[in-house]
């Protein structure tokens, strides 16, 4: 247990102080690490327990972190009968082939094993800025996405890498199978937000966020393989720019519409680019593709040449950025 007094210093800088804040800068820990901590009744102020991260504090205030005094809960163990692709390992980062049906982490929804459960069921040592349930997750991809997805093993490597997501130095290249064609590249920027009649959709709105996506078609038969870049990282972005030019990805079942197929989402991040936190150096990546979207594509594509068609250099090259 560790206590702290708040003394007339520790307004020196502020003239309000939150109880997450203070103790996000006392402990050096993340303020999601602050939150999980306050929510499991593990801070006590003045010997109460505190119930809200914004509690605002003033001097002589105690304050008692019972970081060793947590519920001893038995933490439930999960095995996996599989093995997730390493693409790229060193010891900053890591970066995998996510499978298709994989949650990456826990919410109350999510019932199953996730990404992060097989990550600890490695003993990988790995980030803890976005604490123990994102444990060195840096993005995301939603459960049926599969490809590559990068993870910090160290706070530091976390803390450049989301900068990186930030301002678009780090990013990805999705391959996508959609239900009509594309005659040419085009170009997709709107304002997107929450689906004012669909809470569980995003869409095009007046007061939203703006978004940015390039498209280009690969093959085109009665179906589209396209690629696909993000210049901003909103929620279901692609699905929702390809939805504004009556697109839609095989098997989305949320933005898509019912077709005879029975398949996942058909979407991959194929190339993974980043700054290496270290070194500096830009690391581009190929996730190969799994083999139920390998397999769609070679049933409903006549093309043979599609190691040719799909060369991850060609590609790049066809985007207006150098990545």
């Amino acid at each position: 247990m560790e206590t702290m007094i708040i003394t007339q210093e520790d307004f020196d800088s502020c003239v309000k102080l939150r109880i997450d804040t203070y103790l996000t800068q006392k402990l050096q820990v993340s303020k999601n690490q602050v939150a999980q901590a306050i929510a499991k009744g593990l801070v006590l102020l003045n010997q109460k327990e505190c119930k809200k991260n914004g509690t605002m504090l003033k001097v002589g205030d105690c304050i008692c972190f019972l970081e060793t005094q947590k519920e001893e809960k038995k933490q439930e163990t999960h095995t996996f009968s599989y093995e997730i692709e390493v693409l790229y390992e060193d010891e900053e980062v890591l970066v995998l082939n996510k499978p298709p049906h994989l949650v990456i982490h826990s919410a109350p929804s999510v019932k199953e094993p996730t990404l992060v459960d097989y990550l600890k069921s490695k003993n990988y040592s790995l980030s803890t800025l976005a604490g123990e349930e994102r444990y060195g997750i840096v993005h995301r991809l939603d459960k049926q996405t599969s490809g590559a997805i990068l993870i910090a093993k160290t706070n530091n490597a976390h803390k450049m890498l989301s900068e990186q997501l930030k301002s678009r130095e780090m990013g990805r290249y999705y391959l996508a199978i959609i239900d009509m064609p594309l005659k040419e590249k085009i170009i997709v920027e709107c304002l997107m937000g929450r689906n004012p009649k669909n809470r569980l959709k995003m869409a095009k709105v007046k007061n939203g966020r703006v978004s940015k996506s390039e498209f280009l078609p690969i093959v085109n038969e009665k179906m589209g393989l396209i690629v696909a870049k993000l210049y901003t990282g909103r929620t279901h972005q692609i699905r929702v720019h390809l939805e504004t030019i009556s697109r839609h990805i095989i098997g989305d079942e949320l933005y898509g519409k019912k077709d005879e197929f029975s398949v996942r989402m058909m979407l991959h991040a194929y190339i993974l680019y980043f700054i290496h936190p270290i070194s500096g150096k830009l690391i581009q990546i190929k996730a190969p593709i799994f083999q139920d979207m390998l397999g769609f594509i070679k049933e409903n594509f006549t093309m043979e040449d599609l190691d040719e068609i799909l060369e991850w250099e060609t590609i790049l090259d066809s985007f207006c950025t150098p990545h």
